[in-house]
């Protein structure tokens, strides 16, 4: 078995558009998320508070699509086009055939459903249209929102990174789940029911 290597591709949920970045993103990127420390010390991702930090990434970004292993996108609302967070596979795995990926949404976006919608769009793009076996994800202890995303979305429980992070003073465990392609396919017949 081959993964199937396509890039970032458009995709288009009931709410949302996950589109490659665009350098036109920057200020949505900086008043949404990327510049607020609370979010983005959730998934220990640096801050970025100027235009020209951020256009440096997205610079970076725009750049990796050349790559089509390269999987990282936009979310946006359908309505207004607004980047409202970024989701990823930032690590695709060719031997072993997996993927795992990243995620954030801003403050105001959250507690909607917006991100499940977004993580279930990634899923389906990465079983049927790349034909990963499994895809990963993890979150600190401490983010129970990303934990509800996660358990909503359908992964399964692997396992804890005992003390895996220091932050503020503090050790904050690591926890793993994963979804393999014989689980999403039952998810899948289950929802067609």
């Amino acid at each position: 078995m081959t993964l199937t290597h396509t890039g970032t591709q458009t995709i288009y949920t009931s709410r949302l558009t996950l589109r490659p970045f665009k350098r036109e993103d920057n200020a949505a990127m900086r008043k949404n998320w990327i510049a607020n420390p609370a979010i983005q010390k959730m998934y220990s991702e640096p801050i970025y508070t100027t235009e020209t930090e951020t256009a440096t990434l997205l610079d970076k970004w725009i750049t990796s699509y050349a790559g089509k292993n390269f999987y990282r996108w936009a979310i946006c609302l359908k309505e207004t086009n607004e980047c409202i967070g970024q989701i990823a596979y930032f690590l695709v795995d060719d031997t072993n055939h997996f993927g795992e990926i990243e995620y954030c949404i801003g403050e105001a976006f959250q507690n909607q459903g917006l991100m499940t919608e977004a993580v279930t769009a990634i899923l389906h793009y990465g079983f049927e249209q790349i034909h990963l076996n499994k895809v990963q994800v993890c979150h600190k202890s401490t983010n129970m929102p990303s934990q509800r995303v996660i358990e909503k979305s359908g992964f399964v429980y692997e396992g804890k990174l005992r003390e895996f992070f220091y932050i503020d003073g503090a050790y904050v465990d690591r926890l793993y789940y994963s979804m393999l392609r014989k689980e999403w396919a039952d998810l899948q017949e289950t929802a067609e029911l």
